[in-house]
């Protein structure tokens, strides 16, 4: 990987490459890219881990929530999980769905991936009727829901920092073959135009990243979605949070064996990268292009609307490593208040259908 980025940033004319070339490269290159080797990224044995590889109660809960939302919006039973990585949440998913609900029901995962791909067949086939494509374009006119949980913070970003109340956008070189950062002053039109519509202001030396390639993925998202809702499970900021002194650096971030990794041009390609979304600019350019907001809840405000609670089996049982204290300790990790969804959101957008919160909750 290293000395394909060496010829990348020496081919390039400005001997520089963008964060978004780097993070895109080092994630998803066909070949050395982290989420493309075949190599465990989730849970214990990985790098990270995710609301769904907790327990299946999270895919089960939201197979029931789907049910009801088909039945309360007359919506097509179409299901559409962008970024499924090693299967557990659709497994999770058409357990439910197949056990409680048991009606037709089309099932597509959107993973690029191979490798991943591979596994999902593992855990899904033949049990379980999906339809894998590699890319979101391949799907067209679609109805139903599109579901995602943390998909746009994996996505590239650029970075641009605030230098003597100038703007910089900062760029991955290569010197002495190793890879460092270096500014420029910030040139890019579609970069200035975001930080322009989004309102975004920094103060001396702050660094934010700037999700183009979040934006590009709204808009392929609504090309494609005829009607229906989108939902999105994932962790960020608001424009007011993002001016907290907290967030002067920005938030990319490498993970390595469940490790922080601040220098996330160590090791490329052997880590996950992420970023903090930007909430607000999800919303607006969801807006912009007839993606309108139904509500944005955090998750664990959305998992108790959903009914988490009615899943909870309160019966004693002494022996702490039974199926039902340790799906009882999952569920209350999922709606304690410093468990892992209170940093996540869900934000609910529709096209087509003119729905509110209330007529997405049974409640």
């Amino acid at each position: 990987m290293i000395n394909y980025l060496q010829t990348l940033i020496s081919n390039s004319p400005t001997k520089l490459i963008s964060y978004a070339d780097y993070i895109g490269t080092v994630l998803y290159h066909h070949e050395y890219g982290y989420y493309m080797k075949e190599k465990q990224k989730l849970g214990r044995k990985g790098d990270f881990i995710t609301t769904s590889n907790i327990s299946d109660v999270y895919g089960r809960l939201i197979a029931k929530w789907f049910s009801t939302v088909c039945e309360k919006t007359n919506l097509s039973p179409v299901f559409c999980e962008i970024g499924g990585g090693n299967g557990r949440f659709a497994k999770a998913f058409l357990q439910e769905w197949h056990e409680s609900i048991n009606t037709p029901l089309q099932y597509i995962m959107v993973e690029a991936s191979p490798y991943h791909r591979k596994l999902q067949r593992e855990l899904l086939m033949p049990d379980y009727s999906v339809v894998q494509v590699e890319r979101f374009d391949e799907i067209k006119e679609f109805e139903g829901v599109i579901f995602s949980n943390e998909l746009f913070d994996a996505l590239p970003v650029h970075v641009v920092e605030m230098v003597d109340g100038q703007l910089f956008e900062v760029m991955v070189g290569c010197q002495n073959e190793e890879l460092v950062e270096q500014k420029i002053r910030l040139i890019n039109p579609a970069i200035i135009s975001f930080i322009e519509e989004s309102k975004i202001e920094l103060v001396e030396r702050q660094r934010i990243e700037i999700p183009l390639a979040m934006v590009k993925m709204i808009h392929e998202i609504s090309k494609t979605l005829k009607k229906g809702i989108v939902v999105t499970a994932d962790y960020g900021y608001t424009n007011e949070e993002w001016k907290n002194p907290l967030r002067a650096n920005g938030s990319l971030r490498g993970y390595y064996q469940h490790k922080m990794m601040e220098n996330i041009l160590e090791s490329p390609g052997e880590m996950d990268i992420t970023t903090h979304i930007h909430f607000d600019c999800l919303i607006q350019k969801g807006e912009q292009v007839n993606l309108k907001l139904v509500t944005t809840l955090r998750q664990d405000e959305f998992l108790l609307k959903a009914g988490i609670l009615k899943e909870l089996e309160n019966h004693y049982d002494p022996n702490p490593f039974s199926a039902v204290s340790k799906r009882n300790r999952a569920i209350r990790s999922l709606i304690m208040p410093a468990g892992i969804s209170s940093y996540f959101h869900i934000i609910i957008q529709q096209k087509g259908l003119e729905i509110s919160e209330t007529d997405v909750f049974t409640g």
